[in-house]
């Protein structure tokens, strides 16, 4: 009886160890093709939170331009001479560009959250660059004016010259992200910046808000059916 007993009992240990095993480690009782589905479902969740929302980031911006910039064309395209923005329309570009600053930065740091070191370093970096440079076009404005340039040179100059700092910061950004595509957008604001300073300083406003704008709202859309993909 009691051999019996013995027995019973180191079966019953051995068992009980086998349980623990396995709730230690989950993945003992599994066949490959589980651990495998599991591992997978792991790489992909953290692909999701690790994946920054462009389409969010350039949907605000695209508002920026189609709607910021539109409105301010439509507050001097009947000035006959070319005077200046009204106030109103300045304070909506303001409030829109404050607006997609908060989103960019929100989805930025939601999607990259306990990843620090170099890395963060280089956004922070990014993001000072883009902030001292579009400061000092406003400095530099504010300098032409001092000179006695034309109103109609500080419309233009107004209206670009931020384009032209956002595409040379995202041109040099494009060392680190390794993307064909940033590069591209890049160059399109450097050319959309160049260019539509010949349509004078009524026309500007309206070529920079459909060149930029659209081709934002492009990307954002792009953006988003990959995310859905």
């Amino acid at each position: 009886m009691n051999e019996g007993t013995g027995m019973k009992d180191d079966t019953g240990m051995d068992e009980q160890a086998g349980m623990d095993e396995q709730d230690m480690n989950p993945q003992a009782g599994m066949d490959p093709q589980d651990a495998a589905a599991i591992m997978g479902q792991a790489r992909e969740r953290a692909r999701r939170e690790l994946t920054i929302n462009r389409a969010a980031i350039f949907a605000s911006w695209s508002l920026v331009y189609l709607l910021g910039y539109g409105v301010i064309w439509l507050s001097v395209r009947g000035q006959r001479p070319y005077m200046a923005p009204a106030g109103w329309a300045i304070a909506l570009v303001v409030v829109l560009a404050a607006m997609a600053v908060a989103v960019t930065a929100g989805v930025t740091d939601r999607a990259t959250s306990g990843v620090g070191g170099a890395s963060a370093l280089r956004r922070r970096l990014y993001g000072l660059s883009l902030v001292i440079g579009v400061g000092g076009t406003y400095v530099m404005e504010a300098a032409l004016r001092h000179a006695g340039a034309s109103v109609g040179v500080i419309g233009v100059f107004g209206a670009s010259a931020p384009l032209l700092v956002s595409g040379v910061v995202v041109i040099a950004a494009t060392a680190d992200w390794h993307s064909w595509y940033s590069f591209g957008l890049g160059c399109w604001l450097v050319a959309v910046a160049g260019g539509s300073g010949f349509a004078g300083p009524v026309g500007v406003w309206a070529v920079d808000a459909l060149a930029v704008g659209v081709s934002f709202l492009a990307i954002g859309a792009v953006a988003l059916a990959a995310n859905r993909a």
